[in-house]
């Protein structure tokens, strides 16, 4: 049986679009804890072809797909060529879904919130016209159990109006991605401040994957992902091919995520 894959994410990349189909590019982590003896996973970057068809019916368009967080789920494929295929893993997709954005879903259940809180504050009222003539209805003890239900309301709804703001305070603007950078970007750092440790320098990275690297950034003016560069050292840990890349076609800074000592 062929192999399944389920990535989540959004693109990376530009939408590119072709006689019957879609594609544009994601990219995924490991676990950041491998098992003792063996290496952390890096970042694999994927090229995801979907059918014009299916993309339509989820809404996506070139500037959406790039904020919209995805659900993909296909099989990986070998036989794309290369020129159509960026990614490290190409993955043909039978079911594309978009998932709810987080902000979204916070600001629905705010206002769902808000709704019965306005609908409960109207009893106060009726409670401050009650207690202006507390005095004559105390006369007749029928309105005693209607007095005290009312004060219950009010002091209900008052407890309720206090606690809004706490859960206000808690909610924080999310950082805007840097423009015109992969998604990820933390900083831009000048190609001259990297330090390359030695054992990178005895590596020589597949050609034909930089080759695309370089042809991605001729294309669009970036590097497809930042490199992972240790925060204070600025030791490279992870990028060492589009390192290359970057000093192949001589770019002045490059996007960092980075990494902080232990």
């Amino acid at each position: 049986m062929p192999h399944k894959i389920t990535l989540t994410g959004s693109a990376t990349g530009p939408l590119r679009e072709y006689d019957r189909y879609v594609a544009f590019d994601m990219r995924e982590k490991g676990s950041p804890s491998a098992p003792k003896g063996l290496k952390k996973s890096t970042f694999i970057s994927y090229t995801v072809f979907v059918a014009k068809k299916a993309f339509n019916k989820t809404g996506l368009t070139k500037k959406s797909i790039m904020h919209e967080k995805i659900l993909i789920q296909g099989e990986p494929t070998l036989d794309i060529p290369i020129d159509e295929c960026p990614g490290e893993i190409g993955v043909i997709c039978f079911q594309i879904t978009v998932l709810p954005n987080k902000n979204d879903k916070e600001k629905n259940e705010s206002d769902a919130k808000k709704e019965p809180k306005q609908e409960a504050s109207k009893p106060s009222e009726a409670q401050k016209n009650t207690e202006s003539t507390k005095q004559e209805e105390e006369q007749a003890s029928v309105s005693q159990p209607v007095a005290n239900e009312q004060k219950k309301k009010a002091e209900t709804v008052q407890a309720e109006v206090k606690e809004t703001p706490v859960q206000e305070e808690k909610t924080t603007p999310e950082k805007k991605p840097m423009p015109n950078q992969p998604k990820g970007t933390q900083d831009l750092l000048s190609f001259d401040d990297i330090i390359v440790p030695e054992a990178f320098l005895k590596t020589r990275p597949n050609p034909e994957k930089t080759q695309k690297v370089i042809d991605f950034v001729k294309r669009t003016g970036r590097l497809d992902e930042p490199l992972t560069i240790e925060k204070g050292s600025n030791v490279l840990k992870d990028g060492y091919r589009r390192y290359i890349v970057a000093k192949t076609v001589k770019l002045d800074k490059v996007p960092v995520v980075y990494e902080y000592q232990k």
